[in-house]
């Protein structure tokens, strides 16, 4: 019985790690900064921005760059969330950036490695 405490206990550890991080990154999309966002890069990523390539297995620094950029010259400054959801160990956060005119739309999909959620790909179109 008490290992099957301890195991539920684990699990619910583990579970509110995941959502406090993903809440972090929401939250880092909300105000707009592309550098915590890029904080929960994992070591390569996939990227997509409007209009242009998929831009496949870049590195976590480059993928920073090319973020920060992407916010800075399309005048990120806010978030507006429409899902967030956990399937088989597969973290995704859907919405819209807000820019004060049409915005983009924003899909990020992680994966737990290392203890803690990873994004592995960035879609914005």
């Amino acid at each position: 019985m008490k290992k099957i405490i301890f195991i539920i206990m684990v699990l619910f550890a583990a579970f509110s790690v995941r959502a406090q991080d993903a809440n972090h990154i929401v939250s880092a999309l909300k105000t707009g900064n592309a550098d915590q966002v890029s904080d929960y890069f994992d070591k390569i990523l996939d990227l997509k921005f409007p209009d242009k390539d998929e831009i496949k297995s870049i590195g976590k620094n480059q993928a920073g760059i090319a973020l920060k950029s992407f916010f800075d010259n399309n005048n990120i400054k806010g978030f507006e969330l429409s899902s967030q959801r956990e399937m088989g160990g597969t973290m995704y956060i859907a919405g819209k950036l807000t820019n004060g005119g049409e915005g983009y739309k924003l899909s990020i999909m992680m994966k737990t490695k290392e203890g803690r959620p990873q994004i592995i790909t960035v879609r914005i179109s």
